[in-house]
């Protein structure tokens, strides 16, 4: 054997990256995260799908860590500026603030750094602008992937990942879906090498629990298997709802056992119980207190209820952390609010906001000021909290894992109606509940209450099953830009990569296979009926087309008659008298009731027979059309109730009108007439019909001895083709769908000149286009070209272009929007004019449609821009602060947009001045989202 070969030095000196990067922590990495880091510094992209709090954030903190090394650029992009943030001071503890930057579109912080932490709107900005930025890029990290199946947002992320140089390796970190393969797929189609690592494992166990009464009790007999609901927790609940139907208070407490063992027993009366209700929050908390259980995390799925949740603790005396401990937190919020005016504080209710948290609790969620969210979120994850009240937004957030979670209830308002949380929404919300490194163990509680069952707790503790759903869809902004970049075919080639695409073309795989087989059958089929005579393909297509003319004549006949019917019963007066149809009910009637239009889907008049008896008349009680052969008026005094009152009338028809009632003669002869005009009606089918009969009979194959065996296999050649065609209908409906749409924009793009009229060259007014990133990108370009705000000044422009990102909430009451001036409302008034126009063409074209603009900010907004105060702007415009401050930033994110695009100067100084009114106060202070 030859000496061994000595190592190359190079291959020695990358294998030692990854080694001192694993030194660098206090614990071992998990094989997951070496195996995903191994990729990553083998020069590959890598998907990491794994639970949340897994620990996967290793591997995009590797990407930076190797940048920094190998000198050259990482982006770490997240879907929300919070998790930017977060991010971004870790990564400055790690490597320092002149290694590190942020860029989230209201914050700048050393751009051009070699690690920059971002959101991925700002990446894709960057993408279209060609920003040199992207220079020495080796590494993107997209934390939170899977928001790629966000409808709203989840674009963007295709975007870059397609539109990304080739040379950039993609770190792609998921939670944990269900068909990480098929998106591993993906990636590997438009990335080159990607190493798919999905990992299941929580490396913190979680332990499933409902709250019964004040005891809280394991949800499944082994706890590691997740596999038959714990006896005892039935007979609990059963002992509950015992209790609460005889009025009872629950008297239940005590310790709680640890790893499978039942929680807790009975030891006597505690206070504050509602039978059948469960506890109330504090003693919530206080039960967790008692068992070990906090931090905590309480979803409530309401803003109000978090918020009464605080309050309550408070009324109830609730304090989880010492005074001293909370003197100190005091004075830490204090220093972080200095920036916000005293009068503001008040109204955004600062004081008990803090008061909570000097006791160890909060609430957390979108309606608060972003600021408090934040101050929340540090004091939580640095455990100075023990307590949070949130909503599942937070689960959607950032970092910030606790012990347990606790969920209110199982069922949650989804934006159209209340309904039961899914399993991979209980997944996301529950698993936040077990810190690495701090907790041997997580634990999810769910509070019983009338109505929930532990078996459908069970399922939704028990199913994994999360799919990653592209929701790409093609936009106007994203048409220019591309056919601006690479051309129009180009553009189509690169969105047919999409993994919306992608998925579309999977999901017909087996259709294809069935269409395929489907063909093969038909060749046989079509050997099988072939005749020597001639073509017989052509003979069965006359002998069906007869057939299906045939069936029309019968069709139209039947419903002629039944039409001609119900028209007639229609018409019937009460008094009229009108002859039944033959058979046990036959003879005279007279209509007592007539038929009333909406009451049924036929005429349904009721009449008296000549025999006394009432009923209703269906249209099967007659034979064709009725005509009235008398009238007699019906008793005012009529009852039909009366059985004297009903002899009486039928006496009276029988004794008038029965010398009315046409002879069998009469009968026949209205009959034959109405006959007559039937098959007048009929004539011109029946002359079709004839003349297919005569084209059938006159073909060569009529005469083949062998026809009708001949026929059979074309029945069955005609029923496997129709289905054949039917299949290949859904294939061509699912497959290009993206490029289709991308076309069908570009037409319209044309149509409107922001492409020429070949729809292959970006125009003037298309770069205009190309430079606003909205929901409702075209309609401000359109009032971009139109010029339509060109009069308006910087509080009225703001208050116009907030209708353009506003969204009423699904609790708005639907009054008509408060309009601050005759300025706002013209061009209000313009803005929907152009929009309904817009959308008119988006139909023509087979376009998806944009929603209409909601003026339902303007009022507030234009208050805020002239200087108003916030007490006044939340108060007359039914805001929270969170939310008034997260549309000023989406706002003044838009008014950016068009300083930098509109082709007017004066429009675009208004633009900054409208930027300038806006962020002042509150806005200004809080550069959170």
């Amino acid at each position: 054997m030859s000496a061994a070969q000595p190592e190359d030095p190079a291959k020695r000196f990358d294998r030692s990256h990854l080694t001192r990067f694993t030194e660098s922590f206090d614990f071992e990495l998990d094989d997951f995260q070496i195996r995903g880091c191994t990729a990553v510094q083998q020069g590959r992209s890598v998907l990491v799908a794994a639970p949340t709090g897994s620990g996967k954030t290793v591997v995009g903190a590797f990407a930076a860590y190797l940048a920094l090394h190998t000198g050259r650029k990482t982006f770490y992009t997240t879907p929300i500026k919070a998790l930017s943030n977060q991010k971004y001071n870790e990564l400055v503890e790690q490597h320092g603030p002149d290694k590190v930057g942020l860029l989230t579109g209201d914050s700048s912080i050393n751009g051009e750094a070699p690690v920059v932490v971002m959101t991925t709107e700002v990446l894709r900005n960057m993408i279209y602008a060609r920003s040199s930025t992207l220079l020495d890029l080796g590494f993107v990290v997209m934390d939170e992937v899977h928001y790629l199946a966000d409808r709203f947002r989840g674009a963007v992320w295709e975007e870059v990942i397609i539109q990304l140089p080739a040379s950039v390796q993609l770190v792609s970190l998921s939670a944990t879906v269900s068909n990480a393969e098929e998106f591993g797929d993906w990636l590997r189609e438009v990335r080159g090498d990607t190493e798919v690592i999905v990992e299941e494992h929580r490396p913190v166990p979680l332990w499933q629990h409902l709250m019964v009464g004040k005891r809280i009790m394991d949800l499944f007999v082994n706890a590691s298997e997740n596999a038959r609901v714990n006896p005892q927790l039935l007979q609990s609940i059963s002992a509950q709802e015992a209790e609460s139907r005889h009025g009872r208070r629950d008297d239940a407490g005590g310790p709680r056992g640890r790893r499978g063992q039942n929680r807790g027993g009975p030891k006597g009366p505690v206070r504050g119980g509602r039978p059948g209700r469960g506890p109330s929050r504090p003693e919530v908390i206080e039960a967790l207190d008692r068992e070990a259980l906090l931090p905590a995390i309480t979803f409530i799925f309401s803003r109000a209820g978090c918020d009464a949740a605080v309050s309550q603790c408070l009324a109830w005396g609730t304090r989880l952390i010492p005074p001293e401990q909370g003197e100190r937190i005091r004075r830490q919020v204090q220093e972080r609010v200095t920036s916000i005016p005293e009068e503001d504080l008040v109204v955004l209710g600062y004081w008990e906001f803090l008061e909570g948290l000097t006791r160890g609790f909060a609430a957390h969620h979108a309606g608060m000021l972003p600021t408090f969210r934040e101050i929340v979120e540090d004091l939580f994850t640095s455990g100075d909290l023990r307590a949070v009240f949130a909503t599942e937004t937070l689960a959607l957030g950032i970092n910030m894992p606790a012990r347990s979670v606790v969920l209110e209830r199982l069922v949650k308002f989804n934006g159209e109606t209340h309904a039961d949380i899914t399993p991979a929404e209980y997944t996301q919300l529950t698993g936040r509940a077990g810190r690495r490194g701090i907790d041997i163990e997580g634990h999810a509680v769910v509070l019983w209450q009338r109505g929930v069952d532990p078996a459908e707790v069970a399922g939704l503790a028990s199913t994994r099953t999360y799919t990653l759903r592209s929701s790409f869809v093609p936009t106007a902004n994203m048409a220019v830009n591309l056919v601006g970049q690479v051309g129009r075919q180009r553009a189509t080639a690169v969105l047919e990569a999409s993994f919306a695409q992608f998925q579309a073309d999977r999901s017909v795989v087996g259709v294809a296979r069935s269409i395929q087989r489907n063909r093969e059958a038909l060749e046989g089929y079509a050997d099988a009926m072939r005749c020597h005579l001639g073509d017989f393909e052509e003979y069965a297509a006359l002998r069906r087309e007869l057939s299906d003319l045939e069936k029309q004549a019968r069709k139209a006949r039947v419903a002629s008659e039944h039409v001609a019917t119900q028209v007639s019963l229609e018409e019937l007066k009460p008094g009229d008298v009108i002859h039944l149809a033959e058979g046990r009910r036959a003879g005279l009637g007279i209509v007592i009731t007539p038929h009333r239009t909406g009451k049924a889907s036929s005429p349904v008049p009721t009449v008296l027979t000549q025999d006394a008896q009432v009923r209703r008349l269906e249209p099967s009680d007659v034979d064709g059309p009725v005509r009235p052969i008398a009238h007699i008026p019906v008793p005012k005094q009529f009852n039909p109730r009366n059985p004297k009152s009903r002899r009486d009338l039928a006496a009276t028809v029988r004794a008038k009108a029965g010398r009315d009632v046409p002879t069998a003669r009469e009968i026949s002869h209205a009959a034959q007439e109405t006959q007559e005009a039937r098959e007048a009606q009929r004539s011109t089918y029946d002359e079709q019909i004839a003349t297919l009969r005569a084209q059938i009979r006159a073909h060569p194959c009529h005469g083949c001895p062998y026809r009708e065996q001949h026929a059979r296999w074309s029945q069955r050649w005609w029923q496997l083709q129709r289905e054949t065609e039917g299949l290949q209908r859904k294939v061509d409906r699912r497959t290009h769908t993206v490029a289709r749409t991308f076309e069908r924009i570009c037409d319209l793009l044309a149509g409107l000149g922001y492409l020429d009229p070949k729809g292959t060259t970006v125009t003037d007014q298309g770069q205009v286009l190309a430079r606003i990133y909205a929901e409702k990108d075209l309609l401000v370009a359109e009032c971009l070209r139109q010029g339509t705000w060109r009069q308006l000044d910087a509080a009225s422009l703001a208050a116009v272009v907030s209708a353009l990102i506003y969204e009423p909430r699904g609790d708005a009451t639907g009054e008509p929007p408060k309009i601050p001036n005759a300025d706002v409302r013209d061009a209000l008034e313009d803005l929907r004019d152009m929009w309904s126009g817009l959308v008119a063409r988006q139909q023509e074209a087979g376009v998806p449609q944009m929603g209409e603009p909601d003026g339902g900010l303007a009022w507030s907004i234009h208050r805020w821009a002239s200087g108003g105060r916030l007490e006044t702007v939340l108060r007359d415009g039914s805001l929270t602060a969170g939310d008034f401050v997260r549309r000023c930033k989406q706002l003044v994110d838009l008014l950016g947009q068009i300083k930098d695009a509109a082709p007017d100067e004066g429009l675009r100084r208004t633009a900054d001045r409208a930027v300038d009114a806006i962020l002042r106060g509150v806005v200004a202070a809080d550069r959170l989202d």
